[in-house]
């Protein structure tokens, strides 16, 4: 039997391991910086290279599978899962690029490619769904947290890439191979669920804003080192000095349990909690020995079979509140319990969950909230996608001398947006229990500016109109996470977030591919034809974009009326769950 001291530095020992796991969940974002290899060394055509990266975009964001499995399966067994992919694709990808085995088919690329690319989805559901369990009470800021690492993950793989293997695809290609499967297999002793806090932790508020502080800084770090490189002849010395002090800076959440362990609070007294999935003893029952547990042990994360019956916890004494630590458990079982009690007349018969409690996928998909969450989303991230996956096209038609600067702007911001809007999300809902869809309304609204400024190509708005864009884009992912899993639970929050997800595939290939890349196109040919440019795959000037920029100024305008009558609609429900500024899980109910 594992035995935890009452406290949180398991938890917080996974989250500083998790920063690592998200960071390997990144791997995606590694596609523009080999895909010009792929088209010299194996002579793949532009449209073939499109073909490429639309399967890195299916890879990285189709998760239904890991969202099956992490209610199935312990977090280790999805991080073996996605380390097996990871080695499996990029192997095959770095075999042909390092011309090891030659003449491998098309078709065999593109499929290793979605396989290596979907080890993000195994990561990061991994990590995010065991985290969001961990910290109940801390949604949007674990959300927020985690998904800025993974923003940042292209800057700390561009900066990998430059400082330690000289610019060399192939290098990358090995170190995506062997490293991260190698990274991510060691930390998984680490990603392991813990029974959540029965109430609000003083302490778990500086130690979040400790975790913000120190990943502001990295982004902050990153962003120049990038800058320094790309315009200084930086020696190789230097470049590795600056790797080991992001290094530093990653690790810098392991300093929260390594300090619990060294200054432990002894105000607190301690209490015995076991990790669920783990052989367990049966705890001494009785009223007055719960009582009296309850009474002795503040906010600390404990077992929630101890929490009295005659206490009214945070975390209810409900099947669905049981099943935060033991999801693994077969849920057949437990119909078949409810089944034979309905017959002796102890209970009534399951009624459909309400919103807010816990939903099964199928029971979600036809509720006219998830689906408004899904098309704001999907309007969202895929007007904020089609910039991104063309933002190289857009600073050379704008005049931009350098848009590697532009591309490190951009995910610089779109950090500051994941974190950003987790950390603000859940400062408001707190204290006026505002849904956090309310944040996906204004920042949609500001990409609409964004987008204008852009087609009007006004002088200086280039750069503060890819910040804004950055920010906006970045929000989307923070605020959808925590909204998904207060309005249809915890328990199969992996498949339902996961399923959401697909709108930001379906944005890139309905706007980028569809409109982006035939409106380029069709003025790349005009321009050819009539000699204003030496290629017909090169356009110059805002009429590249300028349609494209005032549909997606229009798409961000539904999103935001979607999401104002969505944010309406779920008002109800967060004045349910944050009545009194603290958070309360609602069970699914038998009735």
């Amino acid at each position: 039997m594992v035995k935890l001291k009452a406290g949180s530095r398991p938890p917080w020992v996974g989250l500083g391991a998790a920063v690592w796991v998200q960071v390997a969940a990144g791997n995606p974002f590694n596609f523009p910086l080999y895909s010009p290899t792929l088209k010299s060394v194996l002579g793949y055509s532009q449209q073939q290279l499109t073909l490429l990266g639309v399967a890195n975009d299916i890879g990285e964001n189709v998760g239904i599978l890991p969202g099956i499995a992490c209610n199935k399966l312990p977090p280790w067994v999805l991080l073996m899962i996605g380390s097996l992919f990871c080695f499996l694709g990029y192997g095959v990808i770095w075999l042909a690029v390092s011309q090891t085995v030659s003449s491998l088919p098309f078709i065999v690329l593109w499929l290793a490619l979605c396989i290596g690319t979907n080890s993000g989805a195994w990561f990061g559901t991994a990590v995010l769904v065991t985290n969001m369990r961990n910290f109940p009470l801390s949604r949007g800021t674990v959300a927020g947290l985690l998904k800025g690492y993974a923003g940042l993950s292209a800057a700390v793989y561009t900066e990998i890439y430059a400082g330690v293997l000289y610019n060399s695809s192939e290098k990358l290609l090995l170190f995506l191979t062997l490293g991260l499967p190698a990274i991510c297999l060691a930390l998984m002793y680490f990603i392991r669920r813990c029974t959540p806090a029965s109430g609000e932790d003083s302490a778990e508020h500086g130690h979040f804003l400790f975790t913000q502080a120190t990943s502001i800084f990295l982004g902050i770090y990153l962003l120049t080192t990038t800058i320094l490189v790309d315009v200084l002849s930086i020696s190789y010395v230097i470049s590795v000095s600056f790797v080991l002090v992001m290094v530093i800076f990653l690790l810098a959440p392991l300093a929260i349990p390594i300090k619990m362990t060294l200054f432990r609070d002894k105000s607190r007294t301690p209490s015995v909690s076991d990790l669920r999935g783990s052989d367990t003893e049966p705890l001494l029952v009785g009223s007055k020995r719960e009582e009296k547990q309850a009474k002795s042990t503040p906010s600390s994360y404990v077992p929630v079979d101890q929490i009295s019956e005659n206490q009214e916890p945070y975390l209810h004494v409900s099947l669905s509140t049981r099943s935060l630590g033991t999801l693994e458990d077969d849920e057949e079982l437990v119909d078949v319990d409810i089944l034979l009690a309905e017959g002796e007349g102890a209970v009534e018969k399951k009624r459909r969950p309400k919103r807010g409690e816990d939903f099964m996928f199928r029971e979600a998909i036809i509720k006219a909230d998830f689906w408004l969450l899904f098309l704001v989303y999907f309007l969202g991230v895929g007007s904020g996608v089609t910039v991104l996956n063309n933002l190289a096209q857009i600073g050379t038609a704008l005049g931009a001398n350098d848009t590697s600067i532009l591309l490190s702007l951009f995910s610089f911001c779109n950090f500051i947006g994941r974190l950003g809007g987790g950390a603000v999300s859940e400062y408001f809902v707190r204290l006026k229990a505002i849904p956090r869809t309310i944040w996906m309304t204004v920042s949609q609204l500001i990409m609409l500016v964004a987008h204008l400024l852009f087609a009007s190509s006004l002088s200086g708005t280039l750069y503060a109109a890819t910040a804004l864009l950055g920010i906006c884009y970045g929000v989307q992912f923070s605020i959808m996470i925590p909204t998904a899993s207060e309005l249809f639970g915890l328990k199969h929050f992996g498949v339902i977030y996961n399923f959401i997800g697909i709108g930001n595939p379906l944005g890139a290939l309905i706007f980028s591919a569809g409109l982006a890349g035939y409106v380029y196109d069709k003025e790349a040919e005009k321009q050819f034809a009539e000699g204003l440019v030496t290629s017909d795959e090169t356009c110059l000037g805002i009429v590249c974009f300028r349609l494209t920029f005032l549909v997606l100024a229009g798409v961000c305008a539904l999103g935001s009326l979607l999401s104002v009558i969505l944010t309406v609609r779920i008002r109800p429900v967060y004045q349910m769950l944050y009545s009194g500024g603290s958070f309360r899980i609602r069970g699914t109910s038998q009735s």
